[in-house]
């Protein structure tokens, strides 16, 4: 495995094109502004190469020389320390924590509902999912609205995970409603950002037209 990985002499990133843990890894490549080599995959089969580096199989996955990572939290985190600047985690350990915490309640709550739409093969969600998933965002309402990024006066881990399903929204037929104008406005100012219109495919790109 490691002899495969040694022959890349630029980090490559496995992504699929539409789906959210790949996203999230592109949108913090991009802020990041990391020279990488993105493969993308589309349909059913995967590279031979990423079948011998994986053995979940799965995407994201990274290869940064003789390291392979292909858990999308712990890629966004190796990428956060590896290029530290800028930084998308507080150094103070109470905050990192809430920081922490913050990404669990999203992977939990918002990306197993996200991963039943991948999976749908239309990319939308059942009327049950529909309804948790946006009642789950509506009840961060506040938040959004405290600072100018989740938590945070900064761009962060947090905001890069948060992106991509809120992106998604009118694909998985999710309307937030009169409720939702701090997310709304919190939408504008995070899609605006030059790293996320580069983290981007054509086909997220089409989401939203």
């Amino acid at each position: 495995m490691a002899v495969i990985a040694n022959r890349r002499s630029v980090m490559t990133l496995f992504s699929r094109p539409t789906d959210v843990h790949s996203h999230r890894t592109r949108l913090v490549l991009a802020e990041k502004n990391i020279n990488i080599e993105i493969s993308n995959i589309q349909g059913g089969e995967l590279p031979e190469d990423l079948l011998d580096l994986n053995p979940y199989q799965t995407v994201p996955t990274l290869v940064d020389r003789d390291l392979t990572l292909y858990d999308s939290r712990v890629i966004i985190e190796y990428l956060d320390e590896r290029f530290p600047h800028p930084p998308l985690m507080p150094v103070d350990p109470v905050m990192r924590a809430q920081f922490r915490l913050a990404l669990f309640r999203i992977e939990s709550d918002w990306y197993s509902l996200a991963e039943e739409a991948e999976a749908s093969g239309d990319g939308r969600l059942s009327s049950k999912s529909r309804k948790l998933l946006r009642e789950s965002i509506l009840q961060s309402a506040e938040l959004f609205c405290a600072r100018a990024y989740f938590l945070s006066d900064d761009f962060s881990l947090v905001d890069a995970s948060i992106a991509p399903i809120l992106w998604r929204l009118p694909k998985y037929g999710i309307e937030l409603g009169s409720q939702a104008e701090a997310i709304e406005g919190y939408m504008t100012r995070v899609f605006a950002r030059r790293s996320f219109q580069q983290s981007l495919t054509e086909l997220e790109q089409e989401m939203r037209l």
